[in-house]
């Protein structure tokens, strides 16, 4: 039988047997082969039972854990070439999922937000959407000395954004919704007075300048990649 060893978040005991019951895929960490899993496992020493995160750790086994639920047939422990990520919780109730093909770092400061939202904490999720945004805008700078970009503007994101408005990198009908994210952002990290109306707004700027800035154009990557592929087909028959 395939087993788990973990701690068990219902009865506290460490380092326990878990029989894993079923699987389910539910996509990718930041490389193409990190297969990760939510896996159905019961507690040998109290018989509750834990859904984990599971995800890929040995390349040579890709296969055969996506295609041939080595989850479920392996016998003995699957530690060896699973790390275990976390287990669904109450955290897991929050609403509002991430933008597609983001970042592996972007896509959990984003659903990190989205549970201090769900909690009505908007303090704390003002600031991780902040984040957020410090985290996708900050590779956009170019490398190297360039004129009017220094330092300062480099670290600071309230100034940052200005700056890839000005020089049309950012597009400019994000500029004035950009606000939220420097005004609103740094009175959740500073002044801890954000309300509900103010998390919203930052959610809803936050999942537009992510949604244009990796799932916009990774959907038309991908949608071009299909023509390529038709037109292909149809240039071989």
């Amino acid at each position: 039988m395939s087993l788990l060893v973990e701690d068990c978040p219902r009865c506290h005991a460490d380092k326990i047997s878990f029989d894993i019951k079923s699987e389910n895929y539910i996509g990718v960490g930041n490389v193409d082969w990190l297969f990760r899993h939510e896996i159905f496992c019961v507690c040998r020493n109290c018989r509750n039972a834990t859904i984990f995160v599971v995800e890929l750790k040995t390349y040579n086994l890709r296969d055969d854990v996506r295609n041939n639920q080595l989850l479920l047939k392996h016998k003995g422990s699957i530690n060896g070439f699973e790390k275990v990520l976390g287990f669904i919780n109450l955290r897991d109730m929050a609403s509002e999922a991430p933008p597609e093909y983001l970042p592996i770092d972007v896509s959990d400061c984003f659903n990190e937000a989205a549970t201090c939202l769900a909690a009505e904490c908007w303090n704390a999720a003002g600031t991780m959407f902040r984040m957020c945004v410090d985290l996708a805008t900050r590779p956009m700078l170019p490398e190297g000395v360039i004129d009017g970009l220094n330092a300062k503007i480099r670290r600071d994101l309230g100034l940052r954004l200005p700056w890839l408005f000005d020089n049309n990198v950012l597009p400019e009908g994000l500029r004035e919704l950009s606000k939220c994210i420097r005004e609103d952002g740094n009175d959740g990290a500073h002044a801890g007075t954000l309300e509900k109306e103010d998390a919203h707004d930052l959610l809803d700027f936050t999942r537009a300048l992510l949604e244009r800035i990796f799932t916009e154009p990774e959907k038309l990557k991908l949608a071009e990649e299909r023509r390529k592929l038709r037109r292909g087909a149809v240039a071989q028959t």
